[in-house]
């Protein structure tokens, strides 16, 4: 099941960012982050009431808060980053190198959750930083 939404995971990915370059053209790109994060943040709670996950909230402990604002952080970095480098640049190149963060998240995996670097995560990790040069060169 996890491949599955994976993979709806890089469908709505994709049309982000085709949606996102569309809609941002004469609109500054901090506040076309700040409308696509509003709606993002209604979603999610919504998905949380519909499944009635909101009583979980309390359950959560201090080390768990601490890595999630964390995340939301680097998240919300990220997405200044890229509807700036959207709004100037060709969704085309952009986007190859946005998902550099694969390669970044391997490495990152294999230092601090000491998760296993094999030879095919080394042959993917060049294989995709090849791709990105081919894609953007």
């Amino acid at each position: 099941m996890w491949m599955l939404f994976a993979l709806l995971s890089a469908i709505f990915a994709a049309l982000t960012s085709i949606l996102a370059k569309i809609g941002i053209d004469g609109v500054n790109s901090n506040l076309a982050t700040a409308i696509r994060t509003v709606v993002v943040v209604i979603m999610a709670w919504g998905m949380v009431f519909l499944t009635n996950a909101q009583s979980g909230i309390m359950e959560i402990g201090k080390k768990s808060w601490i890595f999630l604002i964390l995340s939301g952080l680097a998240t919300g970095a990220s997405w200044l980053c890229y509807y700036k480098a959207l709004q100037t640049g060709e969704a085309s190149k952009v986007v190859p190198i946005d998902k550099l963060s694969v390669v970044i998240t391997l490495i990152l995996a294999f230092i601090f959750l000491h998760e296993k670097f094999t030879f095919k995560s080394l042959a993917g990790c060049i294989l995709i930083s090849g791709g990105t040069l081919l894609m953007v060169l």
